[in-house]
């Protein structure tokens, strides 16, 4: 197909980047591809980011920002102008979406490491919304007494400033790894040969795509609001991301 060469995802390699040039590839009447893009595309449970694509002469507002023939493809409203391909564009996401938005992902994966280090419970699924977000553990019973005791535990750990690093294993290093081994690496693709990791230091390993604060410093307190059971040995956390310092990741 026209246009389907490879993109420079740039969400994966710098969370913190707000605004990029690129050009425009392809367009479709629900949007457009481009060759370069600061836009994350929905995966791995994480939303994908909305904002605003312009060019010499227009702009246009994404809505939504999916995965489609294996690249980002940004969704327009119905009806929206487009440019044309080749078209050169500057895209800005929601900053402020998107960072609320890794401070989310990020309490998740501090969740998932106290939850397993202090009780044995592995991760069965996930998802979230900026601010919002719900875990799944292998757990025989659950209660809001548990859920308050992790909240306190998941807190303490968050002020003690773990770091996020994020690096990128072979394939068959990840799958000797035994903290990656227990968060199902071995679900990715087989045709990924380099596995992204994303490492809070001491405290939790995953292979994720997704965007993350630096430290766990920055993604504020959170609150567990409600516990549920979703079956046998399938036990649910909802988690709520309520405040920040400021002047952290501004």
């Amino acid at each position: 197909m026209a246009g389907s060469g490879p993109v420079e995802e740039l969400a994966p390699q710098d969370s913190y980047l707000w605004q990029a040039e690129g050009a425009v590839v392809e367009v479709t009447p629900e949007g457009l591809f481009l060759d370069r893009t600061v836009f994350y595309a929905r995966g791995g449970g994480q939303p994908g980011d909305v904002g605003v694509i312009a060019w010499d002469g227009g702009s246009v507002e994404v809505v939504d920002t999916v995965r489609r023939e294996g690249r980002p493809f940004h969704v327009v409203a119905e009806g929206a102008v487009l440019p044309d391909p080749g078209t050169p564009v500057q895209g800005t996401i929601d900053w402020g979406r998107r960072y609320l938005t890794m401070r989310t992902h990020t309490a998740l994966h501090a969740l998932s490491g106290v939850v397993y280090r202090d009780f044995g419970a592995k991760v069965t699924g996930g998802n979230m919304t900026p601010g919002e977000a719900r875990m799944d553990f292998e757990l025989d019973a659950i209660s809001v007494e548990f859920g308050q005791e992790v909240e306190r535990r998941l807190n303490e750990e968050l002020v003690k400033g773990y770091p996020t690093e994020i690096i990128v294993m072979a394939r068959e290093e990840a799958l000797r790894d035994p903290d990656l081994i227990r968060t199902k690496v071995n679900l990715i693709p087989e045709w990924v040969s380099g596995i992204r990791v994303v490492d809070i230091v001491g405290l939790d390993r995953q292979a994720d795509g997704g965007t993350h604060v630096a430290s766990t410093l920055e993604v504020g307190r959170v609150e567990v609001v409600k516990t549920e059971s979703k079956g046998r040995a399938n036990k649910r956390m909802r988690i709520r991301v309520v405040e920040a310092d400021p002047e952290v990741g501004s």
